[in-house]
C-alpha cells in the first residue's frame, strides 16, 4: 500500500510540475529545455547591462531608430500615439496623483527624452528635470449620456494630437472628472518611449507611490537599476560582430523568397497609405474561449499558436495562398534590469508557415509551433536591423515584409487597490481612425472571454467585409476546439458553404429593403 501511495503521490507530483510548465512563456519554456540539457547562455550574455558612464546624449535604440525614420517621413500623423485610461474609484487627492506622476517622470529618463541630430548622428536629449501638470476636466454636472459622448471626444483629442519628438515632452496626462468619487485619468505618449509592457510598469509605480505620498511617506520603490539610454548603449554594443552575424543568418534563410498575401480587397490599395483605419470587435464566449485553452495545453502549444494557427487557416482560405505570413509582437524584455522600465523595447517577428499538404488543423498546430518557436529563439535580432539586412525596396503603398498582424494579449494588469482606492487600467475601445497594417487582430484575454479587435485599413476594406472576416474566424475556432483532426480543406469547404449561406442573406435582406422602401413610395404618392 505504501507503495501504491507514494506512486499515486509522483503522478499527482509531475501533473503539477507539467500544469506549471505550460503556464510559462515559451521564452522561458525554451530556456528551461535548455537549461535540463546543460545547455547553459554564455557568461557574457549573464551579464547585466551597466551603466553609462557619461551623461552626453546618447544613441538612439534600434526600435527607436526606425520611429524617428518614420515620425521625419509623417511628422504629421498619430499613428504611432499610445495611450490608456486609468480608472480610479473612490476619494482622490489629485494634487498627490500629480505628485506621484511627476516622481514617474524623475524617475525614468525615458519620460524627459527628446530627439535630436547632432553631427549627422541621431541622439537621445534627456532633460534633467521635467514637471507636468495635471489638467482637470469636471464633468460631473454632464448627463450621463453627454458625459460619455465627452469622455469619447475628449479622449479620440488627446489620441490624434500630434507630439514634437524634437521639442517634447512626449508624454501628456488629463484627469475627466466623472462622479464625485469616479475619475478617468488618460494617458498618452509617442510610441518611440513606450510600449505595451510600460502601461503595466507605470500602473504599478503609480499605485506605490500615491499610496506612500497620500500618507506623507517618501517612495518605497528601489532605484532602477539601468536607464533605457544605457540599453541603447548596450545593446548597439553587444548586437555585433558574432551575434549579429548569427541572427542575421537565420532570418535571411528563414525569409528567402518572401511571398506578399494576396488579401482580396473593396478597393484598390492606394500608391502611398495613408493609415486611416477602423475597428470591429468581437467577444468570444467565455466556455468557447476556454476550450481554446484546453485544447492548446493539450497540444502541448500555447493559446496564441493555436489562434496564429486559426487565422492562418482563414487566411489561406482568403488568398489561396500555401505560403501564409504574419508578424506579431513579443515583449524584448528577457533580461532583468529592463523589467521595469519604462521604454520601447517591443520588436517585431515575422512568422512564415507553409500549409501545403492538406494538413489536419492538429499537423498544422505542429508547424505553427516550430516556427514559432524557432521565430522566439532568434527574436533578439532589431525588426529594424533586420529590414537593413535583407535591404528590401522601401515603398510607401505597404508595411515591409508583412502586412497582416496578430498579437495576443495574455496578462491584464488586475485591478490595483489604495487605501480607499480602486484602480484599473482600462483597454483603450476609442476609435483613433487610423491603422499602420492592412489587418491587425488584437486578442485580449480577458475574465469574460476573449476579445478580438480586428483593426483595418479603411483605405482597403469595407466594414461589412470585416464584420464577416471576424464571423469567419469564430465559426473556425468552434469547429476545430471540436475536431482537432479536421483536415484544412474540409475546414474550408465548410467557410465556403457559410459565406454562400451569408450571401443569400444579404441578397434576402437587400430585396426586403428594397420592397419596403418601394410601399412607402407607393403609399406616399397614394
Amino acid at each position: 500500500m505504501t507503495f501504491r501511495n507514494d506512486s499515486i503521490s509522483f503522478e499527482q507530483k509531475k501533473d503539477e510540475i507539467s500544469q506549471r510548465r505550460s503556464q510559462l512563456s515559451v521564452v522561458k519554456q525554451t530556456l528551461l529545455k535548455k537549461r535540463l540539457c546543460g545547455n547553459f547562455e554564455s557568461n557574457a550574455q549573464l551579464q547585466l547591462i551597466p551603466r553609462r558612464s557619461q551623461r552626453e546624449p546618447a544613441p538612439l535604440s534600434f526600435a527607436q531608430q526606425r520611429m524617428w525614420f518614420l515620425y521625419q517621413l509623417e511628422p504629421n500623423s498619430a499613428a504611432y500615439n499610445q495611450a490608456a485610461s486609468i480608472h480610479i474609484t473612490g476619494s482622490l487627492d489629485l494634487a498627490v496623483l500629480e505628485q506621484s506622476l511627476n516622481e514617474i517622470v524623475h524617475r525614468h529618463e525615458t519620460l524627459r527624452t527628446t530627439f535630436a541630430i547632432t553631427q549627422g548622428e541621431s541622439v537621445q536629449i534627456i532633460a534633467p528635470t521635467l514637471t507636468i501638470t495635471l489638467p482637470i476636466i469636471d464633468l460631473r454636472k454632464l448627463p450621463e449620456v453627454e458625459r460619455e459622448q465627452e469622455v469619447q471626444r475628449r479622449t479620440t483629442q488627446e489620441v490624434q494630437q500630434l507630439f514634437d519628438l524634437e521639442q517634447g515632452p512626449l508624454l501628456r496626462s488629463i484627469v475627466l472628472h466623472l462622479t464625485e468619487t469616479e475619475y478617468l485619468l488618460q494617458v498618452t505618449m509617442h510610441h518611440i518611449i513606450t510600449d505595451g509592457w510600460t502601461w503595466g510598469v507605470l500602473v504599478h509605480e503609480l499605485v506605490a507611490l500615491y499610496e506612500a505620498f497620500s500618507i506623507g511617506k517618501p517612495s518605497t520603490l528601489p532605484e532602477l537599476p539601468i536607464q533605457y539610454a544605457d540599453f541603447a548603449v548596450w545593446q548597439r554594443q553587444w548586437l555585433a560582430a558574432e551575434v549579429l552575424e548569427t541572427q542575421v543568418a537565420y532570418w535571411k534563410q528563414q525569409l528567402h523568397n518572401l511571398p506578399t498575401l494576396q488579401l482580396p480587397t473593396d478597393r484598390p490599395r492606394p500608391i502611398v497609405q495613408a493609415f486611416r483605419g477602423a475597428r470591429q470587435t468581437l467577444m468570444l464566449p467565455k466556455a468557447l474561449s476556454e476550450e481554446l485553452k484546453v485544447l492548446s495545453q493539450q497540444s502541448g502549444i500555447t493559446l496564441f499558436m493555436l489562434l496564429l494557427a486559426t487565422f492562418k487557416t482563414l487566411l489561406h482560405w482568403y488568398t489561396d495562398q500555401d505560403d501564409i505570413v504574419v508578424g506579431t509582437d513579443v515583449a524584448n524584455r528577457n533580461r532583468p534590469e529592463v523589467e521595469g522600465l519604462i521604454g520601447f523595447f517591443v520588436n517585431q517577428l515575422v512568422l512564415r508557415t507553409n500549409l501545403s499538404g492538406n494538413p489536419t488543423f492538429r499537423e498544422l498546430l505542429g508547424r505553427v509551433r516550430d516556427c514559432t518557436l524557432s521565430a522566439y529563439t532568434h527574436q533578439d535580432l532589431p525588426f529594424e536591423k533586420l529590414l537593413n539586412a535583407l535591404k528590401l525596396e522601401r515603398t510607401r503603398g505597404r508595411m515591409p515584409l508583412f502586412q497582416v498582424k496578430l498579437v495576443l494579449q495574455n496578462a491584464p494588469l488586475p485591478p490595483l487597490e489604495i487605501t480607499g482606492l480602486s484602480v484599473k487600467l482600462s483597454e483603450s475601445d476609442i476609435e483613433a481612425g487610423r491603422a499602420k497594417f492592412d489587418l491587425l487582430m488584437n486578442l485580449m484575454d480577458t475574465t469574460e472571454g476573449l476579445k478580438v479587435q480586428l483593426e483595418y485599413d479603411t483605405d482597403l476594406f469595407d466594414a461589412v467585409s470585416m464584420k464577416q472576416m471576424l464571423g469567419y474566424f469564430e465559426k473556425l475556432l468552434c469547429t476545430v476546439v471540436k475536431q482537432p483532426q479536421t483536415q484544412l480543406h474540409v475546414l474550408e469547404e465548410m467557410l465556403t458553404e457559410v459565406s454562400k449561406q451569408q450571401q443569400i442573406l444579404n441578397e434576402k435582406q437587400l430585396k426586403e429593403a428594397r420592397l419596403q422602401k418601394f410601399k412607402n413610395i407607393k403609399r406616399q404618392v397614394i
